[in-house]
């Protein structure tokens, strides 16, 4: 049924926002927001330790990446002591136990105000950037980095300060 849910066709590309009357920033590019590199877990580091290092650098969430640079999903500081007190999860388990696997992506060329939209069902966005990575043998395909995760803070913060009225 996803073909008939707006909010799925728009963050798919195929459909566009027919919003009449885009404030000033709709247009501007993610890029613009000058977000902080984020914190990234691998899928092995367990629970204790996602928590304990979220703790120490003040992160809220964080994207867990493997190695291979896929993005497995997001972990919050809240979703794992909720999942460890409430007995779901214990502190040994990898942190992917504790991971949300839905979660959407937006990227460093897309506009301000289709990350609006987003975040008005979402509480982050996951910033990636398309990348070339070439092997030895001569082959390259592209690869997803995590350039960042966005929250409704950070665009309001951006939309504020940077006020054309």
């Amino acid at each position: 049924s996803k073909f008939v849910n707006d909010k799925w066709m728009r963050e798919n590309g195929f459909l566009n926002d027919v919003q009449e009357h885009k404030p000033w920033w709709w247009n501007i590019k993610v890029q613009k927001l000058n977000l902080s590199a984020p914190l990234i877990l691998l899928p092995e580091v367990s629970c204790q330790k996602a928590i304990e290092i979220l703790q120490e650098k003040g992160y809220d969430q964080a994207p867990v990446v493997a190695e291979s640079g896929r993005i497995l999903g997001m972990v919050t500081l809240s979703n794992a002591l909720t999942s460890v007190m409430a007995g779901n999860a214990e502190l040994s388990d990898p942190v992917t136990k504790v991971t949300y696997d839905q979660f959407s992506k937006i990227g460093l060329e897309d506009s301000l105000g289709k990350l609006s939209c987003i975040l008005e069902n979402d509480h982050f966005a996951i910033v990636v950037h398309e990348q070339m990575q070439c092997s030895g043998n001569g082959s390259s395909f592209m690869k997803q980095m995590v350039f960042g995760v966005v929250t409704a803070m950070d665009l309001l913060t951006f939309v504020s300060r940077n006020d054309k009225k």
